[in-house]
């Protein structure tokens, strides 16, 4: 081709440039040329007032943070017991840890304008980690291995094959392995008619055994006797939090990516983000199988039975950051913003939640101080990546009481002026 011709194709956008190739066109960018996104092993700190801030009402802020330090035992073992001692099957399976300080990060304009405790700690998420599980889902969709969220879970399973380890995990751990070898979570009737969406939106009603963690044991109700016969609701009509289903949506996506999701995280996230080399994403000791002649670790949505992301405040960050800009970093669209939009819109039976686990601030239920636009990526703890996409704002909360959440981001905001 003439070289001039093919400048001017190029130039006038007839052509794709290969220099831009990973480059989000200027069309659908929602990140502005001036948003700031810190390089890999760097981050620029502003002092709040050079960005127009209340620096006092952000040292408010963090002596609320401080005095609201969450009262369960930091031996998250211990916190463990007294939350969900009273389960059935409660037994911890994952590893757990005792956690740190009062901690935070205010992230203004992608800029550090303030921050407190350890942030550089790795510690538990909890049920943060079920946000980064829904977006190596939504990966997954992106990529074409998922062709829709409304296709059935079933349809793209294989057995699977339990891996034991010197007995460590029988086939009495998991449900249909008694006289098999292989485990089929979407097999009985009810859980053959579930559909990506719902496993995300927490209404699928999966039933079954995973782990040895039966899913009715997993905040049962109050009848016992309701416990393994109560009838299935379908799907998509009734909410409830549930980390066995949560465990298997892991492990449906684990078939579908054929590679451990650590891995899939690292590379399509957590590297291209520039997040540190010391988080660490686990399962359970018997969550284990076989997959293309490797054993590979089944992990989970949370720390409920201990495992779970062990991730520092920083990492927090630049994942909020990155769905503060709907997917987009310093102009890559690393999540699309198809997928972005589906995790805030909400749940028809529980509109405070999106995807797991976007939690929305639909007429402003969750947090009655912030705007309706917001979100927060949370989990026990209480753990939050709080989203403010109309104040250009992220923070990072961690070991706070539950109910001082609210507080919280009302203090922060008050930072802002008007």
């Amino acid at each position: 081709m003439n070289r001039l011709l093919l400048i001017s194709l190029l130039a006038f956008g007839i052509l794709p440039c290969p220099a831009q190739s990973r480059t989000v066109p200027q069309s659908t960018r929602t990140a502005k040329t001036a948003d700031y996104f810190p390089p890999r092993g760097e981050w620029q700190r502003r002092s709040p007032t050079s960005l127009g801030l209340d620096s006092m009402a952000l040292q408010e802020a963090i002596r609320f943070a401080r005095e609201n330090d969450a009262k369960a035992p930091r031996d998250q073992a211990l916190a463990q017991a007294e939350s969900f001692g009273r389960e059935p099957f409660d037994e911890i399976i994952g590893p757990m840890a005792v956690r740190g300080e009062p901690t935070g990060l205010i992230i203004y304009k992608g800029y550090i304008v303030a921050e407190w405790g350890e942030p550089g700690r790795v510690d538990m998420t909890h049920s943060v980690t079920k946000s980064f599980l829904s977006t190596v889902v939504g990966l997954a969709v992106d990529r074409g291995l998922i062709h829709s969220v409304r296709d059935t879970v079933a349809a793209y399973m294989a057995p699977i094959q339990v891996f034991d380890a010197g007995g460590q995990t029988t086939a009495r751990a998991t449900e249909q392995t008694e006289h098999s070898s292989f485990l089929y979570p979407f097999a009985s009737a009810h859980d053959r008619t579930l559909t990506w969406d719902v496993m995300l939106r927490q209404t699928s009603d999966w039933e079954g055994t995973l782990w040895g963690k039966p899913d009715w044991a997993d905040r049962p109700g109050p009848k016992p006797e309701e416990w393994t016969s109560r009838p299935r609701n379908a799907p998509g009509s009734v909410w409830k939090y549930n980390d066995v289903r949560v465990n298997a949506l892991a492990l449906a996506i684990l078939n579908v990516w054929r590679e451990p999701l650590p891995e899939v995280l690292k590379k399509n996230i957590m590297d291209p983000i520039g997040a540190s080399n010391t988080w660490r994403w686990y399962g359970y000791r018997n969550s284990w199988i076989v997959l293309d002649g490797r054993a590979v670790q089944s992990v989970s949505g949370g720390g409920h039975w201990g495992g779970g992301l062990f991730i520092n405040a920083y990492d927090m960050g630049r994942f909020g950051l990155l769905t503060l800009h709907r997917g987009i970093w310093e102009g890559r669209q690393l999540i699309s913003e198809q997928w972005v939009s589906q995790a805030l819109t909400p749940t028809t039976v529980e509109p405070t939640y999106g995807y797991m686990n976007w939690f929305l601030n639909t007429d402003r239920k969750l947090l009655p101080s912030a705007p309706a636009s917001s979100f927060v990526h949370l989990g026990n703890g209480t753990n939050m990546i709080y989203v403010d996409p109309e104040h250009q704002l992220v923070a990072v909360v961690r070991w706070i009481e539950n109910k001082s959440m609210d507080g919280m981001v009302k203090r922060v905001l008050d930072a802002i002026k008007k």
